[in-house]
């Protein structure tokens, strides 16, 4: 019996020690090609890029995976241990596999055998191995990988190193990953802010984001939840009174949208986003977890959105109402089939509603039913009313360029009309009616003696279009070109008080082009006139005179120096504007004329970081020499070299400015004296009205905008930069100057000013009349005789009929700048 137990006994050891070989060969095997942990010490997981405005508020996020990288210093004791009491209670004691965990698993799943799905045992660690080096594979063997490449990284790296890493990379639905991305997307909170309820959901997340939706599986979610909040009670980390107050809370997820965070600031931001992946690469952008400082003033952005609009608004309902939005049935639940079109989200003050009812003097609107969190639509039908006495607007009807006016109501509106209303002040249910406006157009505000962007506004709504109408519409600047045809006269020998002929001009263009002749906006002509005059005026005839003088090869170069064109072509009538640039590049170069003539580079980034926080990109070229000091030794202050090209003299720069002054003060910008301040600026006015534009400055401001079709169609006489842009330019500065004081534009030194006649500029007596005070560079000033440019090209059979250029005519007709 003793010999057969013994017999038994080495069978039975030969076969444990067989098997233990097979086993060890088996590891020895698995072991080598297993991946490499060491690079887990290099880990950079792909990171979102966010976006901020100058004043350091978040614009926008751009990742393919919403994660923020957050150091396990940083992350709190309390999601440390929600976490490991969800996954892993004994993580700070097992060296990588916990073997007391794995044996109850194997004594669970044997007894759940063909009944239930097998029950894990990962810790962390494994957990870790799994996501950064293996697959997902439910196989033997990528568990015995799992289990050795467990037990090297727990010889490896700290276990703080290790909860970093899986904090960071586990995924936790609605495409966020890490614990800080999902603090923000589920509960739009830092990690530092989450309550012991709002961590356990969090806990309870990785096991099956979409087992435990908040909103699918709510009553799921909560039992997971709670069942995390047990545990961390039992291990100790919450008191038994917390985990009952946390548990009785609701899951409290409020989801974070994405998208544009700042307010107006959706055109900005995209043009941002273009910049950087043409500057770094997409990979960069979506995963690089770049940190960008734009130049947006967020303040100053809201007022040139708003600027804009009016003059968008102003001229589309003076055309007329063009009628319903959309139609749908009305018939059962209207909030159904409403709540499926999709409103403007950046346009918040306006809301959908459909027309249930029209009386001739009132009209029963519904409204969009509002969503809840979990987006089910709420069950509540709101509704209000719009009065015929508040929409006066409206009874003037425009259907296919005809108009028509109507007598009610009812013959405006028709029951299942889609239209855009906005609450009326101190009411609940009385409703203004809009109309999304077909007319489009950009602005740009800049500091001038930077290049830094303030404020972008691409357009109406950035939900309606995305194209960039401030960057990307090249269009005809009209007159607003005039300033730097003058410029590079100033520049070269003329002077404000040259003379230059305002008459009748043919030019021929050669070959089959035929005769090229100009006119002024009304027709008539002034006579000769000084510069002065022709800019405050926009006169075409003076300034196609001058270019023909000058030669449009000069304007051609200056053009190209102030940036408004790449390659200008010289022909003349490009001195009235009738090439295509956009509007970032017309205040650019309006931009370089307010800060003395200085080149500059426009910019919308100021500054960007790497996810280490490493500058990899600043806008400020200029260099500091001593800056860098490593003590003060009552050495001077360091100044900053700016070593950018002068573009125009300063003196040049001043004299342009003054005369754009005049613009304003007596030209085709009056409407802007109300202002009271020192401004200059130019309005522009393209063929047939299809573009109106104004840009303008003070001393430490640039702001420039254009009305227009985004197919070039007249927008119908009568409206131009005058009419349209200027009040958008007036509206903007009332809002963005409110509070400031007024400074006057800053004179060169060696400037001398002289009194001389606006008509003749000739010199003068300064009490005299019509006398007007003069800026000339050194060693210029008045004419001592009387001359005009261009009398050898002027026809005596003009309408003008000017015989001799001594003759001093009067003025006739006004100003414009069509060409």
């Amino acid at each position: 019996m003793i010999r057969l137990i013994g017999y038994f006994f080495g069978i039975g050891t030969v076969m444990a020690l067989l098997g233990a070989a097979a086993v060890a060969l088996y590891v020895v095997s698995i072991s080598k090609d297993l991946p490499d942990y060491e690079v887990l010490a290099k880990y950079e997981p792909p990171v979102m890029t966010r976006i901020h405005s100058s004043d350091g508020q978040l614009m926008a996020e751009f990742a393919r995976e919403r994660r923020l990288y957050l150091p396990i210093q940083a992350v709190p004791d309390r999601v440390k241990a929600a976490f490991i009491s969800a996954e892993d209670k004994n993580f700070y004691q097992h060296p990588g596999v916990d073997i007391g965990g794995l044996a109850r698993a194997v004594m669970t799943n044997i007894q759940n055998w063909g009944s239930r799905r097998p029950v894990g045992a990962s810790t962390i660690t494994q957990q870790v191995a799994k996501n950064f080096l293996l697959s997902n594979d439910q196989t033997i063997g990528r568990k015995v990988k799992e289990a050795i490449l467990s037990f090297r990284i727990e010889q490896a790296y700290s276990k703080d190193r290790i909860l970093e890493l899986y904090l960071n990379e586990i995924f936790f639905g609605l495409n966020s990953y890490g614990i800080a991305g999902a603090a923000l997307t589920y509960f739009n909170k830092s990690v530092n802010e989450l309550t012991v309820a709002e961590v356990a959901y969090l806990a309870a997340l990785p096991k099956g984001p979409s087992n435990y939706h908040p909103f699918r599986q709510p009553e799921r979610a909560v039992e997971r939840r709670n069942w995390v909040i047990d545990r961390m009670a039992e291990n100790g980390y919450v008191t038994m009174e917390e985990a009952k107050e946390a548990k009785a809370e609701p899951l409290g997820v409020t989801p974070r949208h994405t998208g544009n965070y700042l307010f107006a600031s959706e055109y900005f931001a995209e043009e941002v986003r273009r910049q950087i992946i043409a500057r770094y690469g997409e990979n960069a952008l979506y995963e690089g977890g770049l940190s960008v400082r734009t130049t947006l003033d967020p303040k100053m952005q809201v007022q040139a959105r708003a600027a804009l609009q009016q003059g968008l608004f102003k001229y589309d309902e003076a055309r007329g109402y063009r009628g319903a939005y959309k139609t749908i049935s009305t018939n059962g639940d209207w909030g159904i089939p409403l709540s499926e079109i999709k409103a403007f989200s950046d346009v918040p003050d306006w809301q959908l509603a459909v027309v249930l009812e029209v009386t001739p003097e009132q009209a029963i609107i519904g409204l969009q039913p509002e969503r809840e969190t979990s987006d089910k639509l709420v069950n509540e039908r709101k509704k209000g009313t719009i009065d015929a006495a508040d929409i006066k607007w409206a009874f003037r009807l425009l259907s296919n360029e005809k108009r028509t006016t109507a007598k009610t109501l009812e013959n405006i509106f028709n029951v299942g009309d889609v239209i855009f209303v906005q609450k009326k002040e101190g009411s609940d249910t009385a409703f203004d009616l809009h109309q999304v406006p077909k007319i489009e157009g950009g602005a740009v505000a800049m500091d001038p003696h930077t290049g830094r962007v303030l404020a972008m506004v691409g357009g109406f709504s950035f939900a309606e279009s995305e194209f960039n109408r401030a960057t990307q519409a090249m269009r005809q600047p009209g007159s607003s070109f005039k300033p730097f045809v003058y410029s590079a006269a100033l520049d070269n020998g003329y002077t404000p008080a040259s003379v230059v002929l305002d008459g009748p001009i043919s030019v021929d263009q050669g070959g089959s082009l035929g005769i090229w002749a100009p006119k002024n906006y009304g027709g008539k002509f002034a006579g000769p006139s000084t510069l002065r005059y022709g800019i405050e005026q926009s006169r075409n005839l003076m300034t196609v005179r001058l270019a023909q003088d000058m030669g449009m090869k000069l304007v051609a170069e200056y053009a190209e120096r102030f940036g408004i064109y790449d390659k200008m072509l010289p022909v003349l009538a490009m001195a009235l504007g009738s090439g295509e640039t956009t509007v970032l590049r017309m205040v650019t170069g309006y931009s370089i004329i307010a800060n003395g003539g200085r080149k500059i580079t426009p910019s919308m980034i100021d500054r960007i970081q790497d996810r280490y926080g490493k500058t990899v990109f600043k806008h400020d070229e200029r260099k500091c020499e001593n800056c860098s000091a490593a003590e003060w030794k009552d050495q001077p202050e360091p100044e900053l070299i700016d070593d950018r090209d002068q573009v125009l003299d300063p003196m040049t720069a001043y004299q342009i400015t003054s005369m754009m002054e005049g613009v304003v003060q007596r030209g085709t910008a009056t409407i802007l004296k109300s202002l009271n301040r020192p401004i200059a600026g130019k309005t522009g006015t393209t063929n047939d009205e299809k573009d109106a534009w104004f840009i303008g400055f003070t001393p430490d401001l640039v702001f420039g905008v254009y009305l227009g079709y985004d197919t070039p169609v007249p927008m119908g006489k009568g409206f131009t930069g005058s009419g349209l842009a200027a009040p958008v330019f007036r509206d903007f500065a009332e809002a963005a100057l409110q509070g400031q004081r007024s400074v006057d534009f800053r004179v060169p030194e060696g400037m001398t000013v002289i009194p001389i006649d606006r008509k003749t500029g000739m010199r003068a007596s300064p009490d005299g009349p019509n006398v007007i005070m003069e800026a000339f560079k050194p060693g210029t000033g008045p004419a001592d005789s009387y001359s005009v440019i261009g009398m050898d090209t002027f026809s005596e059979g003009s309408p003008v009929g000017v015989q001799s250029p001594n003759v001093n005519r009067a003025l006739q007709g006004g100003g414009g700048g069509l060409f």
